[in-house]
């Protein structure tokens, strides 16, 4: 079921559907919406404090080497986040996202 979703939204990605990927995915300097945290309420509470809610606009500024933290601007504040929470956060490319 997962493989015909990804299908369905990798056909019609020209026509205006947005491509929702994970934190961690997404290319440096690329400027994302957050969709939905996938994470417990400990972990969704502690993103929420640093303003990472659905809606936010957020740019990823610097990767760490070998699957360390990620750097992201957020409401004209740098914040570092541990590459495991990155990556229960879904965003929302825009159209020039490389897929």
């Amino acid at each position: 079921m997962i493989r015909s979703m990804h299908k369905k939204s990798h056909r019609y990605r020209g026509h205006g559907t947005p491509l929702i990927k994970c934190l961690t995915e997404c290319n440096k300097g690329e400027e994302v919406s957050i969709i939905n945290v996938n994470a417990g309420h400990g972990a969704k509470r502690r993103l929420a404090n640093l303003g990472l809610v659905p809606g936010t606009v957020i740019k990823k500024k610097l990767e760490a080497p070998f699957r360390g933290p990620i750097e992201i601007f957020v409401k004209g504040t740098k914040l570092v986040i541990g590459r495991g929470l990155a990556s229960k956060i879904l965003v929302e490319c825009n159209e020039a996202c490389s897929f």
